[in-house]
């Protein structure tokens, strides 16, 4: 079984780390690059000039506090784009704003998702994440 591919989209550092540590506690399968704003998310999703195109991520795991570019702008580039509008886009946030919430889902986000401030809570989601999107959904094959 290959790895999974996640584009993990946060410039919390310790979010970050706590993230990472989550999939890895978890076993899943899978690898994760992280891009720290908005526009180094396109750039890595080769969605802005001057990168060549690479490896399409499986998953994209989105917050929607980011500088440069915010989580919603960046949400609306992917599922624009012809190229990555498949991949699913999970927005992890603290943010639990009924207009963030309205705004990502009616830009295609297939799963708006609030950080819990536990640590075992915020744990078991990513386990949970991870046990649906690896184990039961079937993620899009285009590359």
């Amino acid at each position: 079984m290959k790895k999974i591919e996640i584009l993990l989209v946060e410039d919390n550092e310790g979010d970050i780390v706590l993230t990472t540590e989550a999939f890895e506690e978890c076993e899943f399968n899978s690898n994760i690059n992280v891009a720290r704003n908005g526009k180094e998310a396109l750039n890595y999703l080769s969605l802005e000039e001057g990168r060549p195109e690479g490896e399409l991520p499986d998953l994209i795991l989105l917050d929607i506090n980011l500088p440069l570019l915010n989580g919603h702008e960046v949400l609306h580039h992917i599922k624009q784009n012809e190229r990555t509008k498949h991949i699913p886009v999970i927005i992890l946030t603290t943010s639990s704003s009924s207009n963030d919430i309205n705004a990502t889902y009616n830009n295609q986000a297939n799963c708006y998702i609030t950080k819990p401030a536990d640590i075992n809570d915020f744990f078991d989601v990513i386990n949970s994440l991870g046990k649906f999107w690896f184990k039961i959904a079937k993620l899009p094959t285009l590359r």
